[in-house]
């Protein structure tokens, strides 16, 4: 986006919470942003919850939708959403770390045992507790929920079952210590770089693999590079996201307003996974379709491999880890 569109795009959205056209004082219209497409889970989630939410109000309320980065990245997102020019935004764990130090355990390479595990932390006290910290915290956002993000997978040009098997390869990975380490641990290299431009290095070999869930190889079309072709179920990275309204905003709203909210936000919630569900489901199929490989991995040797990062990061949360480790 170049400086001119992003400009235009952040003065359309400071015009949230504003009356429509017409509707004076009878319908304020919300804006929502995120980074993936329209119909990708998250956007169709809170797209869907718009229109419940412009439903129940009677048309006091709707949802605008700026999906695909029209109102930037992450970065922007909540700033934006911190001055309340926006009100809506979908956005990762790791930018909330700093604020609240606890969402940190969720980036930690295997900390949950697999995706329903997952499912059940967020959904109850724990997942209930984060929300609540990043709201009473500073980042002048008020929490609404989570959302999926599917469990992430090395691919590559051949299988990686074992860590033997990543000895030598370069492989990208989110710009976080925690994240390159991990891969370290699990016995590759782990190689620091943006997401626009992995698929060029795909293409031209300087990585010989990324890892990812399943929709994101199949809608960035890394499964068409010469490195994409075999999908390893590693299992290593499972991490929630989260969905925050902007506390500015939320501040002027009544407070029947504000529950009424809360409660389309955990239907939400709910909704938005059997949304990827359905989306990881039709991106296997698809995948497997164009020939690429799914191959299952030695989750208990790279959990073994990963422990020192485990241990490095999360001594801090030994409480928390277990209370994670007993959730059935």
């Amino acid at each position: 986006m170049n400086c001119r569109h992003f400009i235009g795009a952040a003065l359309l959205a400071a015009s949230a919470l504003l009356p429509a056209a017409g509707q004076a004082q009878q319908k304020m219209v919300l804006k929502a942003t995120d980074v993936h497409p329209l119909g990708y889970p998250t956007v169709e989630a809170i797209v869907r919850m718009g229109n419940k939410l412009e439903k129940a109000t009677n048309g006091r309320y709707s949802i605008q939708m700026y999906p695909s980065m029209q109102l930037g990245g992450e970065k922007e997102m909540i700033e934006q959403a911190q001055v309340g020019a926006l009100q809506i935004a979908r956005i990762s764990v790791g930018p909330m770390g700093p604020i609240v130090d606890e969402l940190n355990v969720f980036n930690m390479p295997f900390v949950f045992k697999d995706e329903a595990q997952m499912r059940k932390v967020i959904d109850g006290p724990i997942g209930a507790e984060m929300l609540t910290k990043l709201s009473n915290s500073s980042a002048r956002l008020v929490a609404l929920g989570w959302m999926d993000a599917g469990t992430r997978n090395v691919y590559a040009d051949k299988p990686v079952t074992k860590p033997a098997d990543l000895k030598g390869m370069k492989i990208r990975m989110m710009g976080n210590p925690i994240f390159v380490e991990t891969m370290n641990a699990m016995g590759g290299n782990g190689i620091a770089m943006g997401f626009n431009e992995l698929h060029q290095a795909l293409q031209s070999g300087v990585v010989d693999g990324a890892e990812n869930n399943e929709p994101t190889l199949l809608a960035q079309n890394h499964y068409q590079t010469p490195r994409g072709k075999v999908y390893s179920l590693t299992g290593h990275l499972i991490i929630p996201e989260i969905f925050v309204f902007s506390k500015v905003s939320w501040d002027k709203l009544p407070k029947a307003d504000q529950t009424l909210i809360r409660k389309l936000s955990r239907e939400a919630q709910l909704e938005q996974r059997k949304l990827w569900d359905a989306y990881v489901k039709d991106a296997t199929v698809k995948l497997k379709a164009a020939g690429i490989k799914f191959v299952p991995a030695d989750k208990d040797a790279f959990f073994k491999a990963t422990q020192p990062v485990r241990d490095k990061y999360g001594s801090k949360y030994a409480a928390l880890i277990q209370r994670i480790r007993d959730t059935k």
